[in-house]
């Protein structure tokens, strides 16, 4: 099998938009640059065909070199066959290889090793036929100093034929069937911990049974966490009799006198071998899907949260909110640098509310303050409520942002970089502003995970995890494009073909020449080849440059395309921007070329009428209920406005302004079925919902949306 008909199997596209694709990636081709710059070769592939087809292909490889290795490992043991390589080589299944290659597997001395080195194997193979013979007689032959009597020759042989049911591979087919169809999770929780702290959030799980194929992917995992904790005891278990019909059909030849010898063996082989790698098969098996799905909940509410609305290049005044401590205030220009900061104490204990408000009025004058950014932390509707009670000369526009991660931000080496003279509450509120004036530059330096947006993201696959979430930081970065001239050297190392060792360069350049006049300069930075400049400069942005096609999307490869455009329709290249008149006139199939064909063509123009746009919308103000303060303001029945701040399987969370979110399952989302949570809400979502239950002693509030 060839890797592209191993990737056509799970990829519905034809086989030559296959093979362009992986051709494009062995020629270091990232995925933004493919499916924006390269649709006519791949067929219009998108991104998450082309990643997919990425995967496989890595795959596909790791499959043949486990190949090579395992024939190369039977071969050194002189063993191998044609019939059994030629199996070896026809197999692309990852378990049916492994299958294969089990008895020849090195591993540590076993019982049926034993039993061969002293001389048991002939009298197994005798059992193992079937036959009618006396094997209590046939026994007697095989005494020596270590096997000293006819049970203990009856019981090597077993021993071998127990691996020989083991190592069998229809048997071990037939079993994982078995488990992936009817396997039951049960759990019972170890009583010596019942009354441990910790443990409680656990008890769903104390006496519990499922089939492990309906398990949700976030149960499973809250199994699985309860059990690493040592609060629960984990089976995954079939019927017993069941399975040993299974392996009876398989391995038994009707009734004689060597049958009872054959069960004994099977029976040994299922308790001591088979159950044990099976079961454990099956639930990293489960473990892998949920974890898989669990990790694309994550995916999809980062990449919602990197895209959410900015307001834009402003002067903000962004407020970290506190008691004791005081509210950390920091003064931003349009760029996001720091011109000021202080610390106000508008709430208990000091309640210096005049001066607060007189020093943040003075403030908004002094700097040309556009919008006011709190954080959604301690103090936060205090703070907000303080804040709109002043009156301002001018107009000011009060945002409340989320603020998860900003203490992580403010601690990392990035920040220390970045504000080097400043301690951490500075840099928290630094992150604070910055994140309402572009979302995507300021979270891409935050670790996603501490972001807050995933379930169980500590209990899945860590390195598939931080796969998953780098593609979709660099899907979101190159999505919507970055302004060269101000970017951080952390942002710039997610555009397509730059890295991190690159964007150093970038900036430094940038700090000793001054900003970008055009793209082409990107050629002069130490180290960035063709290669890099190909796959990244149509995703960089200058503003106000010396070309105006470089503020936007078109590729300089495809600047001539344009020019011809113009000059055929007797336009400059700047009448042709903006100008869907103009841009109406043009026909696609005109200006193709060997790189560029008809879908490259009509993405040029779509560019041209729009250049540069960004995919975000534009943020808006939203107000939460100004009576709802805490958790016990809260009644049932009540009907509030919320922010939806994060997504799973089983629901969505809301933010109504108060510390606790509350929890809509996805049952309470809309009338009827529900399968994906995403199909109704989206993170950052305005919603109104209704309180239908509040735990204030566990700090818990169910909802039920409103329609």
């Amino acid at each position: 099998m060839t890797n592209i008909q191993f990737i056509a199997k799970s990829v519905s596209t034809a086989a030559i938009n296959i093979q362009k694709t992986v051709e494009l990636l062995q020629e270091d081709c990232t995925i933004p640059f493919i499916s924006r710059y390269r649709k006519d070769t791949t067929g219009n592939l998108d991104e998450v065909q082309i990643e997919q087809i990425a995967k496989l292909q890595k795959e596909y490889e790791v499959i043949v070199k486990r190949k090579e290795a395992i024939l190369k490992s039977i071969e050194e043991q002189k063993q191998l066959t044609p019939e059994l390589e030629k199996k070896i080589e026809q197999s692309f299944d990852t378990q049916e290889l492994e299958d294969i290659y089990l008895p020849f597997k090195k591993k540590k001395k076993t019982k049926a090793d034993v039993a061969r080195e002293n001389g048991l194997e002939p009298l197994a193979k005798i059992i193992m036929a079937q036959g009618k013979e006396d094997v209590d007689f046939l026994a007697t032959k095989y005494l020596n100093e270590n096997v000293i009597n006819e049970d203990a020759a009856l019981q090597g042989a077993r021993d071998i034929i127990a691996e020989w049911i083991n190592e069998n591979i229809f048997v071990r087919k037939q079993l994982r069937r078995l488990y992936q169809r009817k396997a039951t999770i049960t759990t019972k929780v170890v009583k010596s911990k019942k009354e441990e702290e910790g443990a409680q959030k656990f008890n769903q799980y104390f006496d519990w049974s499922e089939p492990i194929s309906k398990a949700p992917s976030h149960r499973l995992l809250a199994m699985l966490r309860a059990e690493n904790e040592g609060f629960i005891k984990f089976k995954v278990e079939v019927d017993v009799d069941e399975a040993y019909d299974i392996i009876d059909e398989l391995v038994l030849k009707g009734q004689n006198t060597t049958t009872p010898h054959v069960q004994l063996a099977i029976e040994d082989s299922y308790k001591r071998l088979l159950q044990p790698a099976i079961s454990n098969e099956t639930l990293q098996e489960a473990k892998a899907k949920a974890d898989a799905n669990s990790i694309q909940v994550f995916a999809n509410n980062l990449g919602q949260l990197l895209l959410a609305p900015p307001l834009g290049e402003k002067r903000i005044l962004a407020i970290d909110p506190g008691f004791r401590s005081g509210c950390k205030v920091v003064c931003l220009d349009e760029k996001g640098d720091l011109l000021y900061n202080e610390t106000i104490y508008p709430h208990a204990p000091q309640n210096e509310s005049a001066m607060a408000m007189k020093k943040i009025r003075s403030m908004v004058n002094a700097y040309n303050i556009d919008a006011i950014s709190i954080g959604n932390g301690t103090a936060s509707r205090e703070t907000e409520f303080f804040i709109k009670k002043i009156a301002f000369d001018r107009e000011v526009q009060v945002f409340v942002v989320s603020e998860a991660g900003a203490s992580v931000y403010s601690a990392s080496k990035i920040a220390r970089e970045e504000f080097p003279n400043y301690d951490v509450t500075v840099r928290g509120s630094v992150s604070i502003g910055r994140r309402l004036s572009d979302p995507l530059a300021e979270l891409v330096k935050i670790d996603p995970k501490a972001i807050g947006v995933g379930q169980y993201q500590h209990d899945v696959d860590q390195n598939k995890l931080k796969e998953e979430l780098d593609s979709t930081v660099i899907r979101c970065v190159n999505s919507v494009g970055i302004n060269i001239n101000t970017a951080s050297k952390h942002l710039l190392s997610y555009v397509s073909g730059i890295g991190e060792k690159l964007a150093e360069n970038i900036v430094n350049y940038r700090s000793e020449n001054g900003p970008f006049e055009d793209r082409k300069q990107l050629k002069k930075v130490p180290r960035l080849g063709e290669k890099a400049y190909q796959q990244g400069v149509a995703f960089i942005r200058i503003k106000e440059g010396k070309n105006p096609l470089d503020n936007s999307a078109v590729h300089p490869e495809a600047y001539p395309i344009v020019e011809k455009m113009a000059k055929d329709l007797k336009l400059k290249v700047t009448d042709l921007i903006a100008n869907k008149e103009k841009t109406a006139l043009i026909k696609p199939e005109n200006y193709t070329n060997e790189t560029i064909g008809i879908l490259g063509v009509k993405d040029i123009i779509k560019e041209l009428e729009k250049p540069g746009l960004d995919p975000r919308k534009a943020a808006k103000i939203f107000e939460f209920d100004p009576n709802v303060k805490t958790i016990k303001d809260l009644k049932t029945g009540m009907i509030l406005n919320g922010i939806v701040n994060n997504i799973t399987n089983f629901g969505c969370f809301v933010d109504l302004g108060i510390k606790e979110s509350g929890l809509v399952h996805i049952s309470q989302l809309k009338a009827g079925f529900v399968s994906d949570v995403n199909e109704v809400v989206k993170l950052h979502q305005q919603v109104q919902v209704k309180v239908t239950e509040v735990d204030e002693d566990r700090k818990r509030i169910q909802l039920t949306m409103v329609l």
